[in-house]
């Protein structure tokens, strides 16, 4: 209940009730009103400034934000994994599998180079958080680029372990004639008496001593390039071409199992040991070529003699004898 107030009549020596004025009565209302609105859009403004109170809004916004910093801290991990398998990669690519195969590694500055040039970021620039995005994505292309050229080595690795597949498959290797066919293994290269003028003469190849009609295997994958008798004292012979530089040649056959231009592998029966030519007795005259050389074939054997057979043989095709052609 509001105060009544009064105050003292001296013409009627009596207190009178003031009454009050209603132009102030709506003006101390509108002063109230007024400085209640006031003080409540200030108090709105200083809650909206701090965080003493958020909207649902703004709540919603904070875990956004919260969400996307842990996803970014797991995206940084990851990354991190990445690059050090990507790192295990790189260093065997370099020093085992390009060693392997004598090809030149890649320069680390070549791996690990960044993209030059325009600003590949600028559309990322003026944020809150551009930093930690930039970088992210640095690293992203980075780390693509790296996969880029670590792939393309791999496929370069893989024409070069395909060619030396090759290499090696057609690498004459093997015995022409097996062990167990063999009489004896009669004369290697080198510096041997003619059977025929009893002069000392170079021998191109060598004779390995077999019965008639045994089996002779291709020593390495090739093409068949000559089949024929027309080539002076060999008799009928066969030369395969295997690539890469390397030529072989079996002579004094007494029959072919191949034709000119046919595609062998190593082991394919080609022949039969015969007689033909200049020949003393029935055997194999074995050569091989490296671009257009003849060189020795006791090297070529790896691929089918124990090291006590290549031993022996390396002792009877030593020895200064006689040749059989």
């Amino acid at each position: 209940m509001s105060k009544v107030k009064y105050y003292y009549d001296p013409d009627t020596l009596s207190y009178r009730k003031i009454e009050p004025k209603k132009t102030k009565k709506y003006r101390n209302v509108f002063l109230f009103v007024l400085g209640a609105a006031l003080f409540g859009f200030l108090g709105l403004i200083f809650l909206l400034n701090t965080n003493l109170v958020n909207t649902p809004r703004e709540l919603s916004l904070q875990r956004e934000v919260l969400n996307y910093e842990l996803q970014f801290e797991i995206l940084g991990k990851k990354m991190e994994q990445m690059e050090q398998v990507l790192a295990n990669i790189e260093d065997r690519d370099n020093n085992i599998y390009r060693l392997y195969f004598e090809a030149n590694p890649i320069p680390e500055e070549q791996r690990r180079a960044g993209f030059g040039g325009v600003n590949r970021y600028k559309s990322l620039e003026g944020f809150n958080n551009s930093e930690i995005i930039i970088g992210a994505t640095q690293r992203l292309d980075i780390i693509q680029k790296q996969m880029v050229i670590q792939s393309k080595s791999l496929d370069e690795i893989a024409k070069l372990a395909e060619e030396k597949e090759k290499l090696l498959a057609a690498i004459p290797a093997i015995q022409p004639v097996k062990n167990e066919d063999l009489t004896r293994m009669a004369s290697g290269f080198g510096w041997r008496t003619d059977p025929f003028t009893k002069a000392r003469k170079k021998h191109w190849g060598m004779d390995f001593t077999a019965p008639r009609g045994v089996p002779i295997y291709a020593t390495g994958d090739g093409k068949v390039t000559r089949a024929d008798n027309r080539s002076s004292g060999y008799g009928k012979h066969i030369r395969i071409d295997h690539g890469y530089g390397y030529l072989t040649l079996y002579a004094h056959l007494s029959k072919y199992n191949v034709t000119v231009g046919q595609k062998v592998k190593r082991g394919d029966l080609i022949g039969f040991v015969g007689n033909t030519g200049r020949s003393e007795a029935p055997h194999l005259h074995y050569e091989v070529f490296k671009d257009d050389e003849r060189i020795n074939p006791i090297n070529f054997y790896y691929g089918s003699l124990t090291a006590e057979e290549f031993a022996n043989m390396l002792k009877y095709a030593s020895q200064e004898n006689q040749s059989l052609d």
